[in-house]
């Protein structure tokens, strides 16, 4: 199956309203699962890759449902390990024009929240892997999963393993009394390429392009302007070798403008820019952009053009599917880099 990928973090029952009905409208709910390294494990499977995703989960019957998805999408679960109470669940609410979208957190407790270093055989896991991947969130949950995530970094950085992050901010998860900017430092030391949106790197490490505010920009996102940014984030952390920013453009909570950015050997590189005017779901938008990013970066080796727009394309077409997963192929990856995103049937 060619090259492996492993990721590692939390996922989750994710529980949304029918439509666009409030909490306090819905007498039922619909049950999926989802998470920002799981979500980018499906997208890597979905092309053909050899993607493995890595948790904690308990010993009950939400749990063996959420590992039988997983698999039903040809992601490897052999390394999950089972113990602790209970899986983490959200809850979504999912906005309409000028009403943004909802999300509440049940997860405290969860069986990854309680999760210690030597609980996991890294060393075994990335025997033959090719990429590490882990996000934000996972250090966000515990001390526990934060030193965990070192633990894999540092294994990864010894064994010669390329290692990604999400920087993936999440001001609501940092409660264990330690904060991102004390945590994250150390862990994305150790990373060769670092992907961000507007707003992860000035919250997470006070680094912006100047006059820039991410709730203000009416659709219109310039590109130009994050240079600065990928270069201050090069020069606090050495050993990245590419850094990628994320920018959307939010109109409103249906229709968002959306592209790319790509920093490396001294030159940014800008991707297309997509006008998404229909939104279905939007939550894991960045993940699928992470999944189409390693999958470029791995299979268009020497073309990080091309690797950055397949990553934004990828996500472009998310954008069209329920759910935290994008269920999309190659092909119709390649065709709407190609231009044809006109939505006809395909006979």
């Amino acid at each position: 199956m060619g090259k492996k990928i492993i990721t590692f973090g939390e996922i989750m029952l994710r529980l949304a309203t029918p439509g666009y009905e409030r909490f306090s409208q819905a007498t039922h709910l619909t049950a999926t699962f989802g998470g920002g390294e799981s979500n980018v494990a499906v997208s890597l499977a979905n092309y053909g890759l050899n993607a493995e995703f890595v948790t904690r989960l308990p010993n009950n019957d939400i749990a063996d449902a959420c590992i039988m998805n997983l698999r039903k999408h040809n992601v490897c679960t052999k390394n999950i390990i089972r113990g602790g109470e209970r899986m983490g669940i959200y809850f979504l609410e999912t906005g309409a024009v000028a009403r943004p979208s909802k999300v509440v957190y049940d997860r405290a407790h969860s069986s990854i929240a309680e999760i210690q270093p030597g609980m996991i055989n890294w060393r075994e896991i990335f025997k033959d892997a090719d990429w590490f991947h882990w996000t934000g969130i996972t250090p966000a949950i515990s001390q526990g999963a934060a030193d965990t995530c070192l633990e894999a970094i540092e294994t990864a950085n010894e064994m010669g393993v390329t290692v990604s992050t999400d920087l993936n901010f999440r001001k609501n998860l940092w409660k264990y009394g330690k904060s991102a900017s004390e945590i994250m430092p150390k862990l994305v030391a150790g990373c060769d390429v670092i992907l961000g949106n507007e707003e992860d790197a000035e919250k997470v490490f006070g680094i912006k392009p100047e006059g820039f505010e991410a709730a203000h920009t009416g659709g219109e996102v310039n590109a130009a302007e994050f240079e600065s940014v990928c270069k201050q984030l090069m020069a606090k952390f050495p050993r990245a070798k590419k850094v990628i920013i994320t920018l959307r453009g939010s109109i409103n909570a249906n229709h968002n403008t959306w592209r790319g950015c790509l920093y490396s050997n001294g030159s940014l590189k800008i991707s297309k820019d997509y006008d998404i005017t229909h939104i279905v779901d939007r939550v894991g938008g960045g993940d699928s952009f992470m999944g189409g990013l390693i999958y470029g970066l791995l299979t268009f080796t020497g073309d990080d053009q091309k690797a950055l727009e397949f990553a934004v394309a990828a996500s472009c077409l998310k954008h069209t599917i329920y759910g935290d997963y994008n269920l999309v192929t190659v092909a119709e990856v390649e065709a709407l880099m190609g231009g044809d995103g006109s939505g006809r049937v395909q006979r």
